[in-house]
């Protein structure tokens, strides 16, 4: 196909449309199905398939699945699970008749009948889910990099709670000091019972302040 439209077209193409347009039909998933169709399947008598009507058809189906028809895909898997499940009861059959002298050759056939059986169990649920797809009921999503699903039920008054300090015990104030209760004067005012150490018990003997020093506070501390 891709032959009949570029000598069809060539003459009056240049060489930077030509490369074009070949880019285009490489990229063309209708174009490059088409082409695939074409080599391998052969109508009877060994004609080949014509392969601009198979591009025209797969465009046609393609534009189908875009509107939201998706009656072709959903008959393809059926048939398709049909075709899996008549490959698993042939290879089935096939390792029953080699298990009593070729048990290797009764083995390969079986795990392909398996493979097919699975293929065919996941193209049964893959029409299941685009049927009847399932319903996801959540709170909020929060979706980053990949599809994730994150339900949050726990209300916000937890949080407002750990922030509101206790009360004390001796004040009930909700402040974790004790409050001031005292005049100003009285707050700034020193403590004159709470004279120098060295002043009330100074020594006549100046070198050995130090140690009256520490013998009263000894003292006091007793």
């Amino acid at each position: 196909m891709a032959d009949a439209k570029v000598k069809k077209q060539s003459v009056t193409l240049s060489a930077e449309e030509r490369a074009e347009y070949m880019a285009q039909f490489v990229l063309d998933p209708s174009c490059m199905a088409a082409n695939t169709l074409q080599r391998l399947v052969t109508v009877q008598d060994g004609e080949k398939l014509n392969g601009i009507a198979l591009e025209k058809e797969l465009k046609k189906q393609s534009q189908q699945v875009v509107k939201g028809d998706l009656t072709q895909l959903e008959e393809m898997l059926v048939v398709q699970a049909r075709t899996l499940d008549t490959l698993f009861g042939t290879l089935t059959t096939r390792a029953a008749a080699n298990m009593g002298e070729y048990t290797n050759a009764a083995e390969i056939y079986l795990r392909l009948a398996l493979k097919a059986q699975s293929q065919s169990r996941t193209t049964v649920e893959t029409l299941a889910a685009i049927k009847n797809p399932p319903l996801v009921i959540a709170t909020q999503a929060n979706v980053t990099t990949g599809p994730q699903q994150v339900n949050n039920t726990i209300t916000t008054d937890l949080r407002a709670k750990k922030s509101e300090p206790a009360p004390t015990e001796q004040s009930g104030d909700t402040r974790e000091l004790l409050p001031d209760t005292r005049a100003p004067g009285a707050a700034l005012a020193p403590d004159l019972s709470l004279a120098t150490v060295g002043e009330v018990h100074r020594a006549a003997d100046g070198s050995r302040q130090g140690e009256i020093v520490t013998e009263p506070l000894a003292r006091r501390t007793a």
